[in-house]
């Protein structure tokens, strides 16, 4: 079984940082994109910030300039580093990733349980 194991969230003041983790475990031959997603209350789940495995990042542009996405291959984890927050950014963040369990399957997409994310004073 394929799991998703975020860590990281919490509670920080405006403008504090926090990085969020995300492993992956199981059996897994392969993983292609990864990702983070965030969802408030009363909103849609929204593209936080993406990366290939080669390491292509894409950024919503809400985030761009603050949050760096990155990841370590070898270790199947995805991190998101959160600066500069903004009373905008608190939401349950998700980790999302492509996965190949062998090679007669294609990628299925998997997500964490969510990690809440507040900033407050």
């Amino acid at each position: 079984q394929v799991r998703l194991v975020e860590s990281g969230g919490g509670l920080v003041q405006p403008g504090g940082s926090l990085r969020l983790s995300c492993a992956a475990s199981g059996i897994i031959v392969s993983i292609n994109a990864m990702g983070w997603f965030r969802q408030a209350p009363g909103k849609q789940r929204e593209l936080v910030a993406a990366i290939t495995r080669g390491g292509s990042t894409n950024y919503s542009d809400s985030v761009k300039g603050r949050f760096t996405i990155s990841r370590d291959n070898a270790k199947n984890t995805v991190y998101l580093q959160m600066n500069s927050l903004k009373p905008e950014d608190p939401a349950v963040y998700y980790c999302n990733a492509d996965i190949r369990k062998d090679y007669y399957r294609d990628y299925v997409s998997y997500w964490g349980q969510g990690t809440q994310v507040t900033v407050s004073s």
